[in-house]
């Protein structure tokens, strides 16, 4: 599959139109889709005619960004008017947006061509897309393994080629986690970089929206299209925003690399741990210095995190009640109904997660459990200050293994150590991406994570791009 680079040279020499880009995605999309069930939602129509404005653009010599006619993804948690958005839970399975979410009015101003919604984890809540009320979605690699998740369809969608690229949202590590199992470039932004308004929440203050790419290059120029203030977001940060690929360079030289050495140890995959430390050495040979960098609490993100995350979940989840949207279910009375719907609504997973938070923000618990988990979090993110003031970057594995068989991690808990590598980052808020860096001995990619300080997004993508370019993981595609 072509970058998005190579595909806007196509367009603007009219060797090809958009037209023709968004046919050639949906008819992979039709024809891969039995297998792989990425989309929840289709929007062909929609697609061709957004397609065909592009083109009348081209064809009457107006200038086209690098968007333009590029068929994308769109994880079906962010709103677009007038399609339905589900989060993959049937208490949303008829809602339908008035509203367009800041980041998808941002790539549709841009030319951009949604071809569909993606499949996720319900609410965004889980690691191997297995929670989706509607459909399993399949790793491209290997048709009975999980893609990872919560942002599985996007993942699975671009590795495949059914579409360019696509927007992920990462609340514990719901990007880099697919990317890493699906082979392809993700990335979380700084908490505050890329407007919230649209993203259905989850957990509010470790939500971010994010690209994902089959290579850096992709990545950094769908990151620069949706970064920016948004006065719809409190929460959005007023930073300039500069043309990412101006630090998509080659070398290393003078960059200071830091090893978290408390993500390689116990219940890690030595076939990970091994093809990590060979793209460490590469890391060297680009002429980065690499240093052993402690961060003690580290081991502690899971525990704080499934304590945050799940009381905002909480919170964030008491308007689905059936009165205002999406599913209702009747019952005698006003309660019965808030029940009814409730419990039919929801599936077991997101039950879980709002029964966690309930009970941890109740009274005689608050104090105790998440006030504690917050203090911890503070504590992650004197680490990585600490850290930072040593080294420009820090690197890890993004997952401990490769995508795992559906339905292989039945206990809750086995499938929350997934995320073992990627919830400190959203603790702390920082900006972070998976790069492919290898595969196991049965063929099923393995992700490096690159973790920079706040706002230092030139820094990961630079990395990340040096050491995608001496190396050929990223050429790699499934044969499907």
């Amino acid at each position: 599959m072509e970058s998005i680079r190579a595909l806007h040279q196509q367009l603007v020499n009219k060797e090809r139109s958009a037209v023709e880009l968004a046919q050639a995605a949906l008819e992979r999309i039709q024809a891969l889709e039995p297998q792989l069930h990425s989309f929840l939602q289709v929007t062909a129509d929609q697609a061709l005619a957004q397609a065909a404005q592009v083109d009348a653009r081209i064809a009457a010599g107006e200038p086209v960004g690098l968007l333009a006619g590029i068929p994308i993804g769109i994880k079906d948690n962010l709103c677009t008017k007038g399609i339905p958005t589900t989060c993959a839970s049937r208490i949303l399975q008829n809602f339908v947006p008035p509203y367009e979410a800041t980041v998808t009015q941002k790539l549709l101003d841009a030319g951009a061509v949604m071809v569909g919604k993606t499949n996720l984890d319900e609410f965004a809540m889980g690691g191997s897309t297995e929670t989706s009320a509607f459909q399993r979605t399949a790793n491209p690699w290997d048709l009975e393994r999980v893609p990872g998740g919560s942002s599985g369809g996007s993942a699975a969608a671009v590795a495949a080629g059914e579409c360019t690229v696509a927007l992920g949202s990462d609340t514990g590590g719901s990007i880099r986690q697919p990317a890493s199992f699906c082979g392809i470039v993700g990335m979380k932004p700084t908490y505050g970089l890329v407007s919230r308004y649209g993203l259905v929440a989850f957990a509010s203050s470790l939500d971010q929206v994010g690209p994902f790419g089959r290579c850096v290059e992709d990545t950094a120029i769908l990151l620069g299209a949706i970064a920016g203030h948004d006065p719809q977001d409190s929460t959005s940060l007023k930073v300039e925003i500069p043309d990412y690929t101006q630090f998509l360079k080659p070398d290393l030289t003078g960059k200071k690399v830091g090893v978290i050495q408390e993500t390689f140890g116990e219940g890690l995959d030595p076939e990970v741990g091994a093809a990590v430390q060979t793209a460490i050495q590469q890391l060297k040979a680009l002429g980065a210095e690499v240093q052993e960098i402690s961060c003690p609490r580290f081991r502690y993100g899971i525990a704080a995190y499934y304590i945050i995350a799940p009381s905002e979940a909480s919170a964030n989840l008491a308007r689905y009640d059936g009165v205002k949207y999406g599913t209702r279910i009747e019952g005698d009375n006003l309660i019965e109904m808030y029940t009814r719907t409730r419990a039919e609504g929801f599936g077991a997973e997101v039950k879980r997660r709002i029964m966690i938070g309930t009970y941890a923000l109740s009274a005689g618990y608050y104090d105790a459990y998440y006030l504690k988990a917050q203090k911890v979090r503070t504590l992650i993110k004197q680490d990585f200050d600490r850290a930072f003031e040593q080294v420009d970057v820090l690197v890890c594995p993004t997952a401990p293994s490769t995508a795992f068989k559906a339905g292989a991690k039945s206990d809750p808990l086995s499938m929350y150590l997934v995320d073992l590598m990627t919830i400190p980052v959203n603790l702390a808020g920082l900006p972070a991406m998976s790069v492919p860096c290898g595969f196991d001995s049965e063929g099923m990619p393995i992700g490096l994570q690159i973790i920079g300080g706040v706002l230092r997004e030139d820094t990961v993508l630079q990395v990340g791009y040096a050491y995608e370019q001496a190396t050929e993981w990223h050429q790699r595609s499934p044969q499907l």
